[in-house]
């Protein structure tokens, strides 16, 4: 499959079903001008009547791993985070369904974009995280209301309070994925699950979806705004300094509570 690159990112066509990619490996780490790129094609594939379903996909070691620590350890505009939400919620408003391929680790806010689509696949080796409270912040990216709608409230907190890996299997028997499948056999696999997605009538696809995801778009933005906020005030304290300092150590957070 030919990919041209759009933006920040790479878009290919088998037939009825578009290819999006990101290649930021070996991490992944996005930015607001990947979310923004990915936004801007997801309005494209959505407005084009030749594209019936979409499969996300990254190259590298992790599907993604979150926002840069780069950034992350900078000043953080306000402006900037309310910007990269607000570009994430427009995902959720694409009118076409998505498969996520996820070869790796889907973290933090990684976590949030594998979760903008409908359906995600696996590969074995994939790992699934809302690490937030690890570096001492808020779940971000929609995560607190996405994430609980998918699985469970209970199971959901259990991600979100802990921070704890779920490994593909598990997240399998959670209802979080599709399928796993071997990593030669993903993107496959993935496109096979859009492909026939695809050969649904288009007409009757569009307001199934619609339907079954109403509001949804709308909630994830008011809900982004909201933990925004809290990630605002959070990165002003010592515990998300200590936070991503000690995760970039591999090692156990010594937090203060300030």
């Amino acid at each position: 499959m030919e990919m041209k690159p759009v933006g920040e990112v790479f878009v290919g066509r088998e037939g009825m079903v578009a290819l999006v990619e990101f290649r930021r490996g070996p991490e992944n780490f996005f930015d607001l001008g990947l979310i923004s790129s990915l936004a801007e094609v997801y309005d494209d594939l959505g407005a084009d009547p030749t594209c019936r379903a979409i499969v996300l996909a990254s190259e590298g070691k992790a599907f993604c791993a979150g926002a840069s620590y780069a950034a992350l350890q900078g000043e953080v505009n306000p402006q900037d985070l309310y910007d990269l939400y607000g570009a994430a919620a427009r995902l959720f408003a694409c009118p076409k369904p998505v498969v996520a391929a996820i070869q790796g680790s889907a973290v933090g806010g990684g976590l949030g974009l594998a979760l903008s689509a409908d359906f995600r696949i696996a590969s074995p080796e994939a790992r699934f995280s809302a690490n937030f409270v690890k570096i001492g912040i808020h779940p971000g990216f929609g995560v607190s209301l996405t994430l609980p709608s998918l699985i469970g409230m209970q199971k959901a907190a259990l991600m979100i309070m802990t921070g704890r890996r779920v490994r593909a299997e598990e997240a399998l028997a959670w209802g979080m994925v599709e399928d796993v499948v071997p990593a030669a056999e993903l993107r496959p696999a993935a496109l096979a699950l859009a492909q026939e997605i695809a050969e649904s009538a288009p007409l009757a696809l569009t307001a199934s979806r619609g339907t079954l995801r109403a509001g949804l778009a709308e909630a994830v933005s008011k809900r982004a705004e909201a933990e925004a906020a809290e990630q605002l005030r959070l990165y002003k304290t010592k515990d998300f300094l200590e936070g991503v300092k000690s995760v970039q150590e591999r090692r156990v957070g010594n937090f203060v509570g300030a």
